[in-house]
């Protein structure tokens, strides 16, 4: 997918009025990032994007549409005010350079404490929010090692292992990013620890000031958790869970995946094994890490290229067989329909041999993404099918 901000060179706001028309922008009816770039690729600015919207819904066939009013902008800003928060605009200062991986990068980020984080070496940790208390002191540890090798533990301050990883590396060391509103602390039993990030660390958050965090948004937040981090290890996960979204999303980008490996038996750990199965680096401590992601070496730099507005940073290339294993999935769905296909069909259609093709047919039988029938037939969910 391309990335619109590198088809279009892209001024960032220079004056409060500018910022201003950014999130009124961005926040108007049907405007996603998407959208926000495309206009501006148009329109030159955000004020003469926002003048022209009326006619472009006109166009569309939505008629009577108006932007997002200015005083609903004006009354995000002074919650943003209240709470301390800051905003950050694509290509302007403090604005994470890894997000330029990202596909349909959010034009604006709300951010509440130390935005220099953002320019450091940053590792997501993730995993199951019902951890047991192995997996919990396991995120402990690596988020411990992480930081002692001069890394920041990027996690969702969600419960279980998130909660842990940034317990483990400490106030001053990690990022937690936000599915609702980044003056919105989910769950409340983590306001402490959300208190201390705020002061010592970062929270950051794409989502408008004063939301409260729905299902939908969650799967945004692991794409930013991915995105912001060079590497994505996943300490406990069930086969169908939002660590494993956080994984293909690092995958698409080309972030490495690690994981720790757990029991056969525990559903905790089936995510992780076949992650590991499909080529993730094991993991059994933060010196795996490390060495993964040559965190100990003198001549790497520890902070990643400052933003370009006119083309995305250079990517870190995956692993070769984690790689082969997304895009055989990706050839595997493409060719997959509501009606059934034989398995031997279609493994004849996609050239292979059966000993490549059947382990990925079972991957995505368990995350939910084909449906086997009888008589050995394939087939994608309806509606419900996650790609």
């Amino acid at each position: 997918m391309d990335h619109i901000p590198s088809l279009t060179p892209l001024t960032p706001p220079h004056s409060e009025e500018d910022s201003f028309d950014w999130l009124r922008l961005l926040r108007s009816r049907r405007v996603g990032p998407s959208t926000f770039f495309r206009l501006m690729a148009e329109h030159g600015s955000a004020s003469a994007a926002l003048a022209a919207l009326p006619e472009v819904a006109r166009a569309a066939g939505v008629d009577r549409y108006a932007p997002c009013p200015p005083e609903r902008a004006a009354e995000e800003m002074r919650a943003a005010r209240l709470a301390g928060a800051r905003l950050l605009c694509w290509g302007g200062p403090g604005y994470p350079a890894a997000l330029s991986d990202v596909p349909d990068p959010p034009p604006l980020l709300w951010a509440l404490g130390d935005t220099s984080l953002l320019d450091r070496y940053c590792v997501a940790l993730v995993g199951a929010r019902n951890a047991s208390s192995l997996g919990t002191r396991m995120a402990r540890r690596l988020a411990e090692g992480l930081v002692g090798s001069g890394a920041v533990v990027v996690s969702g301050l969600a419960r279980g292992v998130d909660t842990a990883a940034h317990v483990g590396a400490g106030p001053t060391a990690t990022v937690a990013v936000m599915a609702g509103g980044v003056d919105v602390v989910y769950p409340a039993e983590n306001a402490v620890l959300a208190q201390e990030i705020a002061e010592g660390g970062l929270r950051l958050s794409d989502q408008p000031m004063g939301l409260q965090p729905q299902a939908r948004h969650f799967p945004r937040r692991n794409r930013l958790i991915a995105g912001l981090s060079r590497g994505v290890v996943v300490v406990e996960a069930a086969a169908k869970s939002g660590s494993l979204i956080t994984a293909r999303d690092a995958l698409d980008i080309g972030r490495d995946v690690l994981a720790v490996p757990g029991h056969p038996f525990d559903a905790r750990a089936a995510g992780c094994n076949l992650l590991i199965r499909d080529g993730a680096t094991l993991v059994r401590g933060p010196q795996d890490v490390a060495e993964a992601l040559s965190l100990e070496q003198p001549s790497r730099p520890a902070a990643p290229p400052q933003s370009d507005t006119t083309k995305p940073a250079k990517r870190r290339k995956p692993r070769p067989d984690l790689r082969a294993a997304n895009a055989l999935h990706r050839q595997i769905l493409d060719r997959l329909g509501p009606s059934p296909v034989a398995e031997d069909q279609l493994i004849r259609d996609l050239g292979l041999a059966p000993g490549t093709v059947t382990p990925q047919l079972v991957t995505l039988e368990l995350d939910g993404q084909i449906e086997r029938r009888p008589g050995g037939l394939l087939t994608r969910p309806g509606s419900d099918s996650r790609d």
